[in-house]
């Protein structure tokens, strides 16, 4: 058996790539919660300054934001449901791979619905 070199683990394999993924998309969706939070709590503060900030969330950019925190959820939402499956499932690591390219369709099919109404809302004017 070839050994591998010293002091990596990974290859660059879907795996590792996956671990990457699920890794920033909970970073992403975690700093979008922080803000949030902070954002609503200021209408406790002033509600004038409440509704300076989410003026400001109107605009195309944050349309696009948005697009990019769906895609963020959805990406991290089908990933934990594979590694729930890998985690507790007898036959999860034999089929990984498989499942992971089950994730990437799902979350292609499901940005497919979701990107073209979002998008048109947020150029179209609607």
């Amino acid at each position: 058996m070839p050994e591998a070199p010293a002091g990596t683990l990974y290859r660059g394999r879907e795996g590792m790539w996956s671990w990457v993924a699920h890794r920033v998309t909970g970073f992403l969706i975690f700093f979008f919660l922080l803000v949030h939070v902070l954002d609503t709590a200021l209408v406790r503060v002033s509600p004038e300054a409440y509704n300076a900030v989410i003026g400001t969330y109107k605009n195309p950019i944050m349309g696009l934001g948005e697009a990019g925190l769906v895609a963020a959820i959805v990406l991290h939402a089908f990933n934990g449901i594979r590694v729930m499956l890998v985690d507790f499932w007898s036959k999860g690591t034999r089929y990984h791979r498989v499942m992971l390219w089950v994730v990437v369709g799902l979350f292609v099919v499901t940005m497919a619905f979701f990107l073209p109404r979002h998008l048109g809302n947020v150029f179209g004017g609607e």
